[in-house]
């Protein structure tokens, strides 16, 4: 093997390209079962972001089942999931362009079921002795409608207009009609509807403003009367300080669910009035319901479970006897398990580790053979050119111990010159009540191939550390975060990890607003970027959509002098270091107005600053051209500040002020 060539850290050459990030990586998610087919989801960023549906039968043929310009992705919550349901041969998905719910056998052209032009539906599950479907309904106003089309605050013009868009739980005949039933209705949110295998039975999840799924919802199950509505509705578990994932029926009809009741998502089994613990352990069983159709555990037959769980944020697999709750360990080598399903003799899982970008794989659960079924990545690099991430915990305030994963620089064609750190980029992880995790990405490796050393923060308010931990940042959203990422980053520049000097900070969505406090008010980062993220909180909490407009009431109070305090908007006079944002124009979460007065801002304060925005991308971008230009600007931004003298020619972006 040749020497390395010594080069300053940040300015190596890489084969890494932003091209092969944004092309290479495909979103991989949602899979599902029907006899012995196999299904899932995959991002296409080479197709305008476009989500297709993929199966893979029993002799292997792959096979793309939903043609364009058809997009399996629906809007619920903004965040979807549970977009399509297979039975047999007919398919029923939510397309994103109109938000309607069609139908799919064979080759035909798929058609519409639904005619709501007001309306988008998820969750979608099959109740079969009544020939339906049921689903969540999410009703928008007209003037909401009209606002959207307008690409013009949704949210807060409904809500000023006391529209707030209802969610409902519906039936939905298959005979043709599109009729609708609704059959729950009152709370402000409903998911997980699970029709027990005889048919006769509903369960499903509820809550009310001003939770979030994870502080607290209500199990409920209720039996199917003679018409198709329901009676006999009762309570199972949960409640205002009780969150409750994942409800789902065993083969017998007995009725499971996830409960963080102890301080960490276990899981139950109702019986008779009473929920009975299967196996107790500081571990999480459940995560954060950003999405519908979150999926942890499944069947494997009436005695036992397969699951997946997290301990100290790492992800592991078991078999779960439910009558002795003994704990058998699946051997894998996977760290980060999304997505379990089960399918009588076998697993089907979408994970991934620190060698292994996420992978749809198929697990024999008699031999426990693994097969790869798909891969996010196409294409990885030699071993020699990938970070593996090490696992660190470091002391934070208030006597907390914060959590992360350190990425050293890689890349055997250089070394970094004797006696000098490199630069440091640290990643605040979006939600915030969410969690980074050891997988492969590419994004990661685009840096480290180059010389950056980088850390990924679970800062207090995470998940996958228990109740406690997660609810370390209510009241304290751009404290806590903030905290752990300036300790994170200081205890590796005393390690001699990083250069103090060299100290960036960046963060997409909630960590882009931990990333602008960093900068507001703290004194550690020399430079950061902001991925359509929040500057002022008080704006967010008046114009964002139903889904989170009342997450700020827990994680920063209701004190209005708190939420000025709290913005960054209204303390650009205390950042003095470069700052590039990142905009989709099209958000409906975190609207543009928020990067761009906090772009305006700076330049007006003479602060080197660049405003990068994007026309028809959302809350997070799925273009590959636009994903490939992000990371390009942004490194092109921080050689510029830090004077990285570049191998690569690079588009330049206009930075004001420097």
């Amino acid at each position: 093997m040749s020497t390395p060539t010594i080069a300053p850290f940040g300015a190596w050459k890489s084969p890494i390209s932003a091209a092969v990030v944004a092309t290479a990586s495909m979103p991989l998610s949602s899979p599902a079962i029907d006899g012995t087919n196999i299904y899932w989801l995959e991002g296409r960023a080479t197709e305008n972001g476009r989500t297709v549906l993929v199966q893979l039968n029993a002799e292997g043929e792959r096979n793309e089942i939903i043609p364009p310009p058809f997009n399996v992705r629906t809007r619920v919550h903004e965040y979807g999931g549970g977009a399509y349901l297979v039975d047999g041969d007919d398919i029923y998905f939510s397309n994103f362009a109109d938000n309607q719910i069609y139908a799919a056998c064979g080759d035909a052209t798929p058609r519409l079921i639904t005619r709501n032009s007001n309306c988008r539906y998820a969750d979608l599950v099959l109740d079969r002795t009544r020939r339906r479907l049921v689903c969540i309904r999410e009703e928008h106003s007209e003037a909401g409608q009209e606002a959207e089309a307008q690409q013009d605050g949704q949210a807060g013009q409904e809500r000023e207009a006391g529209q707030e868009a209802v969610n409902r739980l519906v039936a939905i005949a298959l005979d043709g009609s599109g009729s609708e039933t609704v059959l729950g209705e009152g709370c402000d949110f409903y998911s997980s509807p699970r029709v027990s295998p005889d048919g006769v039975y509903l369960a499903w999840l509820s809550w009310n403003h001003p939770n979030m799924p994870w502080d607290g919802c209500e199990l409920w199950r209720a039996r199917f009367d003679a018409s198709g509505g329901l009676c006999e509705q009762e309570n199972i578990a949960g409640g205002a300080n009780e969150s409750i994932f994942q409800p789902d029926w065993s083969p017998e009809a007995r009725l499971y669910f996830v409960s963080d009741r102890t301080g960490w998502w276990n899981l139950y089994r109702a019986n008779e009035g009473n929920s009975e613990p299967l196996c107790a352990m500081e571990a999480d069983f459940g995560r954060a319901q950003w999405q519908f159709g979150m999926s942890m555990y499944g069947f494997a037959s009436s005695e036992e479970i397969v699951c997946s769980y997290i301990h100290q944020g790492v992800y592991a697999l078991a078999r779960l006897n439910v009558s002795t709750g003994t704990l058998i360990a699946i051997d894998t080598p996977y760290t980060d398990i999304q997505e379990v399903r089960l399918g009588g003799s076998f697993a089907v899982l979408v994970a991934g580790s620190a060698s292994r970008p996420l992978e749809v794989l198929k697990l024999d659960l008699a031999g426990g053979d693994l097969q790869v079924l798909a891969r996010s990545v196409a294409e990885l690099p030699t071993a020699e050119m990938l970070s593996s991430p090490h696992a660190v915990s470091f002391p934070s305030s208030g006597g907390r111990t914060a959590h992360g994963f350190y990425y050293t620089p890689a890349n055997p064609c250089f070394a970094g010159p004797a006696d000098s750190a490199p630069p440091l980029i640290v990643i605040s992880h979006g939600g915030p009540t969410a969690m980074t995790t050891s997988t492969l990405r590419m994004s990661i490796q685009y840096w480290t191939s180059r010389g950056f050393a980088l850390l990924d923060v679970n800062y207090g308010g995470s998940i996958g550390y228990g109740r406690a931990y997660r609810e370390s940042l209510n009241g304290q959203w751009g404290i806590v975060d903030v905290d752990d990422c300036e300790n994170g980053a200081l205890y590796l520049v005393r390690q001699g990890l990083a250069n103090r000097r060299q100290l960036i900070i960046r963060g997409g969505s909630a960590g882009g607003f931990t990333t602008l406090c960093a900068l507001a008010f703290g004194g550690t980062f020399k430079a950061g970027a902001s991925h359509y993220g929040v500057s002022d909180v008080s704006a967010l909490l008046a114009d964002t959509h139903k889904f989170e407009s009342r997450y700020l009431l827990r994680l920063v109070g209701d004190d209005a002098a708190a939420y000025a305090a709290r913005s960054p908007i209204y303390h650009a006079e205390q950042i003095s270091c470069p700052v590039i944002f990142f905009q989709g124009l099209d958000d409906k979460v975190v609207p543009p107005e928020q990067s761009e007065r906090m772009a305006s801002a700076l330049k007006k304060r003479r602060i080197p600053v660049a405003y990068v925005s994007y026309e028809g991308e959302g809350h997070g971008f799925r273009k590959a051209e636009n994903i490939e230009r992000t990371l390009e600007a942004e490194l092109y931004f921080y050689a510029r500040v830090f004077g990285l003298e570049l191998p690569e020619k690079i588009a330049p972006v206009q930075i004001d002020n420097l």
